[in-house]
């Protein structure tokens, strides 16, 4: 996978190296302290305004350490690039549709860091906090999908980062809000089932970044590189991971959609580059 431009976005939040990625804490105000008191009042947990406002943090790009793995500095760099790749293909395409795309942020953390979301971990793997529109990467994440999930590859990493810019995408369209909100009225089982068409229209939203971007030659695939992302969709999916972990899978407990989904739904985007070919919910079969 080469880049035509190569150019590293700045909505970076380079948080990495901070003790247990809650450095860089922001200056909390009078107002702030008033929500905070305001929220003891109703009964709410002050500490969660606290924290929130503490972790307001400017994006400002990856920040150079010479004392860093030179691995790990060209993973961030090239984390960067591909950030900046889908904020042109998706600048473009909410433009076509006569919307504004809002520019999502990147947090690179090492270990934990807050999001508006709670604590996240680098076990969790990368996510997507859409209470603040940031989405959340430990680079370590990459070392686990190539050795322990045996997906490697430059393109494999970029599926990985557009995936989460699906669901900023979802979050932007209203999808996300929706989706919870019927999660809530709902059994465990058809939550689930919700869940995993969200996170399936994800993957989608991926391929569909990856056809524009490949049209428009901001990236240039080369030989090996479609099956390195459809590895890495399948070595995600929920039977997968189950069967790894466990010897069997439970599907009613699927929350991200098989091997086989993620596959097919990631394909889909990338062969037809339409937004409106990613309505998971409407699909009648997966």
């Amino acid at each position: 996978m080469d880049f035509r431009k190569g150019r590293e976005s700045r909505n970076v939040e380079d948080r990495r190296g901070q003790r247990a990625g809650l450095g860089g804490r922001g200056k909390i105000g009078i107002g702030t302290i008033v929500l905070a008191l305001v929220a003891m009042y109703f009964g709410i947990d002050p500490s969660v305004v606290l924290d929130n406002a503490a972790v307001v943090q400017s994006p400002s790009g990856i920040q150079p350490d010479a004392r860093r793995p030179a691995a790990e500095n060209e993973l961030a760099s090239f984390s960067a690039k591909v950030l900046a790749e889908t904020e042109q293909t998706w600048g473009a395409i909410f433009r076509a549709s006569g919307q504004h795309y809002q520019e999502p942020t990147l947090v690179l953390f090492t270990g934990a860091t807050r999001s508006a979301c709670g604590v996240g971990q680098a076990q969790m793997g990368p996510f997507y906090c859409p209470a603040d529109g940031k989405l959340y990467l430990d680079l370590s994440f990459f070392d686990e999908l190539s050795r322990r999930f045996g997906a490697p590859g430059d393109f494999a990493q970029a599926y990985v980062i557009a995936h989460e810019i699906g669901h900023h995408v979802q979050n932007l369209l209203g999808i996300s809000g929706k989706v919870q909100q019927a999660r809530q009225r709902v059994s465990e089982r058809e939550a689930n089932q919700l869940s995993v068409r969200l996170e399936l229209q994800a993957d989608c939203l991926a391929g569909v970044w990856a056809h524009h971007a490949v049209r428009e030659q901001q990236i240039i695939l080369r030989e090996g590189d479609v099956e390195e992302a459809l590895r890495a969709a399948s070595a995600i999916g929920d039977d997968h991971i189950q069967k790894q972990a466990q010897g069997y899978a439970v599907p009613d407990s699927f929350t991200h959609g098989s091997a086989a989904q993620r596959m097919r739904w990631f394909r889909t985007g990338l062969e037809r580059g339409d937004l409106r070919e990613c309505d998971t919910f409407s699909a009648a079969a997966l």
